[in-house]
């Protein structure tokens, strides 16, 4: 009986010892996401932790204050950003690995408004027949930088300055626009991606930049296989299928 216990004993301990390197068999990897691409980042971390049990942990922000944040020695691992300079500046600057960088999504800008009639093109923003128009804080938030583009390009900037309201980044002017407190605001196609009430317009874009939104694996990361895994995972057709889903392009630079 006493070896009969004995055996159980050590079995109970082998197993044991099994679940925990199981467990510690999983990694993580913090990543700053633009604000932009949060629920397509959210779905893309989920498919990500299926498939491989590592786990994304997922910031949203402002680009242009995670790269403040960055350069402070915050702990992010990798950058999802909503433009390709910040990245590029990062891998200059000796903080993010070089060949690391390339294109995951090419978003795109939209006018819209929770009111059906609203929005019918840029005649919309030329007849100002509204209060306050959101946009992103074009300093630090490219979808931002992109509507002052648009409006100046539009030759409306002088006309509509006044009338607009900044949000800290993309998913606050969005938040103006949903909630009330703008008539209408310039935000990414893809956080209208389940949207269907309201009126849009699919900005033309011959009107901005190209807004190529950059990934890079950051010197913090480049030891941490769950944070290279994760980067190669977004390149993949299953992550690329999901970027399309949510309205971005994915034949931006490699």
């Amino acid at each position: 009986m006493k070896r009969i216990g004995l055996i159980v004993a050590s079995f109970g301990l082998a197993a044991g010892y099994l679940w925990s390197s199981g467990a510690a068999l999983a990694a993580s990897t913090n990543v700053a996401v633009a604000a932009n691409f949060t629920e397509a980042a959210k779905e893309i971390a989920a498919a990500f932790k299926a498939k491989t049990g590592d786990e994304a942990v997922l910031s949203f922000g402002a680009s242009g204050q995670f790269y403040t944040q960055i350069k402070q020695d915050a702990p992010f691992e990798i950058l999802l950003s909503a433009d390709d300079a910040r990245p590029k500046k990062l891998v200059e600057e000796g903080l993010g690995v070089a060949d690391s960088r390339f294109t995951y999504a090419v978003g795109k800008l939209v006018l819209w408004s929770k009111s059906a009639d609203l929005v019918k093109g840029e005649e919309t923003l030329a007849g100002s027949s509204f209060a306050k128009l959101a946009i992103a804080n074009p300093t630090a938030a490219p979808y931002g930088a992109t509507a002052i583009e648009t409006l100046k390009a539009l030759k409306l900037y002088d006309a509509l300055q006044s009338k607009v309201v900044e949000g800290e980044n993309i998913s606050q002017a969005f938040q103006f626009v949903n909630t009330g407190n703008a008539e209408l605001g310039f935000v990414a196609l893809s956080q209208l991606a389940k949207v269907t009430s309201g009126s849009r317009w699919l900005v033309p874009q011959n009107l901005y930049s190209p807004i190529l939104q950059d990934a890079v694996l950051l010197k913090k990361g480049a030891a941490n296989e769950a944070a290279t895994a994760f980067l190669a995972f977004i390149k993949g057709p299953e992550a690329r299928a999901i970027i399309e889903k949510y309205g971005y392009a994915v034949d931006g630079k490699s």
